[in-house]
């Protein structure tokens, strides 16, 4: 009973923002019984299975939960408020907000798994009949950024994430290993154990494998990351994509490194280290910048690989290659004096270096230093925006040095070597006449070689290959010296050293039918008109006409009529027509069988 004149005890009121959290709370419960985890047994989801509104009231029935936690927990509740929910609405929210996590988890899990196995973001570019494909991977991504921002914004971050990672890299990994055969096994340890046919089997596998691991599936792993996890995510996206990739990324590169370390040394093996160079230059590194950063460990690691491990591989192979060159005895000659073997491998070997002109360039061009600065190389934006020397800037740089160097131009010098080494067998012919025939010929290859048009003429000239064709006929005009004027030029048994010196060059040769025809031209300029003279003289013991002469020159170095001056004098003794007469006579031509048989040919002077 209370006392006369007083009031009874009221009941605690409860403030209407306790009455709000309490039926916001009560709305998601009912939400959550319809999607709760433990009770699905069709496996159906949220996100593809329900419609927009439905996703939109468990979002908000999410968000609700959580603020209605820190209501509980805040202290705005009074006694009341906490009295009505019996003491336990802080435990019922953070129950229900479990509930809706777990059911996020495993939206998260049903939405990851619904993508395809080999992700393609659809470009500007690309034709339109792929549209319908790409809107529903558009769309997956839409639902698990929001899926991401739900549960990040609760506080399951380390859920989200940790699911996240394990369905891509498993995804990743069976991608790179279907499609490329790559693993996470350390197949670099393995390389130094491989014959060196398995080793380039390797790096023409990695080649094909290497370029489209960085351009599609890391870049499309990228994209992914940067659509799930946006704003205040975005560096979480950023650890995330190097959980999934790094790993694979590191391994991929190793393989290279192995293979490229194998390499050393071996002027056969350049061209495939070559390749390699290109593919990091023009491809991978750009694309790996781009999906990596310019400051990330596989940035550096593939940066390294091109500005030291390849580029020093490269340099390597080249001195090998130059010591080689150097290595051939200069007393080895050929019959004849061809055109040397030595001369056609090198020729050839830098027809096919002339290839990788720019990788050149970057090698010996930028890492010198050479007009752009000693460091410009190593610059990954530099890399990444796939930024190189051309050809011009070699032959440039060569032609504004008075001092060529296998810096300034490798092919070029490599050239230059080849020469020196040549002028050093020329020497050890016994004939001056044959040395300076041997120079002509292999000159003249040389200069055909670069020229017309081809890429050695692009890298090292057109001045330049213009230069050898006037060597080369400077050594023609030698050799005709040589060959004929000590004895023929200069008087006396004229007819006599006429036949000497066709004997002696009857197996000589020239390097193709060009250089026969100028070495025939040549030598019947010299010899012709100074034979006239004499036959005009001396013709009516002569047993050679000047007709005769010119056919016995053009039977040199492959040309027509071969053999048939010699018979002519074999055969003779007999006074040939005058030096105004035409006409057909017959002469006597060997056969194999060691038989001869007459054969009517045009004798004129």
């Amino acid at each position: 009973m209370t006392r006369a004149g007083g009031r009874s005890p009221l009941a605690p009121r409860r403030t209407l923002p306790a009455t709000v959290v309490d039926d916001t709370v009560a709305a998601a419960a009912i939400l959550l019984d319809k999607w709760h985890p433990d009770e699905d047994s069709f496996g159906s989801s949220l996100f593809l299975d329900s419609t927009p509104d439905e996703v939109d009231a468990f979002l908000r029935a999410a968000k609700d939960l959580h603020r209605a936690m820190l209501f509980y927990a805040s202290g705005a509740a009074t006694a009341a408020d906490a009295l009505h929910a019996g003491g336990h609405g802080l435990i019922h929210a953070q129950e229900l907000l479990d509930t809706a996590m777990r059911r996020l988890q495993r939206e998260l899990q049903l939405l990851l798994t619904s993508l395809p196995a080999v992700l393609h973001f659809r470009q500007d570019d690309d034709d339109d009949d792929e549209q319908e494909d790409d809107q529903s991977l558009v769309d997956a991504c839409a639902h698990l950024r929001v899926v991401a921002e739900a549960m990040m914004a609760a506080g399951y971050g380390k859920e989200c994430v940790s699911i996240f990672k394990a369905r891509r890299r498993a995804a990743v990994t069976a991608n790179l290993q279907r499609l490329h055969g790559f693993s996470l096994s350390p197949q670099h340890a393995q390389v130094h154990k491989f014959s060196w046919e398995q080793v380039d089997a390797k790096i023409q596998s990695w080649l094909a494998g290497a370029r489209v691991a960085f351009t599609s599936v890391f870049s499309a792993e990228r994209e992914l990351c940067d659509r799930v996890f946006v704003g205040d995510n975005e560096g979480v996206g950023d650890a995330v994509f190097g959980a999934i990739a790094d790993d694979h990324a590191t391994n991929i590169l190793a393989v290279a490194e192995a293979a490229v370390g194998r390499s050393r040394r071996a002027p056969e093996r350049l061209f495939r280290v070559l390749d390699v160079h290109d593919a990091l230059t023009e491809t991978i590194l750009p694309a790996i910048v781009s999906a990596f950063g310019e400051k990330s460990e596989v940035t550096s690691r593939a940066a390294t690989l091109v500005t030291t491990k390849v580029s020093e591989a490269v340099r390597s192979m080249v001195a090998s290659f130059e010591a080689a060159i150097e290595k051939e005895p200069s007393k080895g000659t050929v019959p004849g004096g061809a055109v040397h073997p030595l001369t056609r491998y090198v020729m050839n070997y830098l027809s096919f270096l002339a290839d990788y002109e720019n990788a050149l360039a970057h090698i010996y061009f930028y890492q010198q230093g050479v007009g752009a600065g000693g460091d410009q190389f190593t610059d990954t934006s530099s890399l990444a925006s796939g930024s190189m020397a051309s050809s011009s800037d070699l032959s440039s740089s060569s032609s504004s040095s008075p001092a060529l160097s296998v810096w300034s131009n490798p092919i070029g010098w490599l050239v230059h070597v080849l020469l020196r080494k040549l002028d050093a067998k020329a020497g050890s012919y016994r004939e001056p006449a044959l040395s300076y025939l041997f120079l002509a010929n292999n000159t003249h290859y040389v200069a055909k070689k670069v020229g017309g048009g081809t890429k050695l003429e692009r890298v090292l000239g057109e001045e330049w290959a213009e230069a050898q064709r006037a060597k080369a006929r400077g050594y023609v005009d030698v050799y005709v010296r040589a060959a004929w004027g000590s004895k023929v030029l200069r008087g006396g048994a004229v007819e006599e050293a006429v036949v000497q010196m066709v004997a002696m060059q009857e197996k000589w040769v020239a390097a193709d039918d060009e250089m026969g025809e100028a070495l025939r031209a040549a030598a019947k300029e010299a010899v012709v008109p100074m034979y006239r003279l004499f036959y005009r003289r001396q013709g009516a013991v002569a047993r050679l006409t000047p007709g005769d002469v010119i056919t016995m020159i053009d039977g040199l170095f492959g040309g027509r009529n071969a053999g048939a001056g010699d018979e002519n004098v074999a055969a003779g003794g007999r006074r040939r027509p005058s030096q105004q007469q035409q006409q057909q006579q017959e002469v006597p031509v060997e056969i194999r069988n060691g038989k001869t048989r007459r054969q009517r040919v045009t004798i004129t002077d």
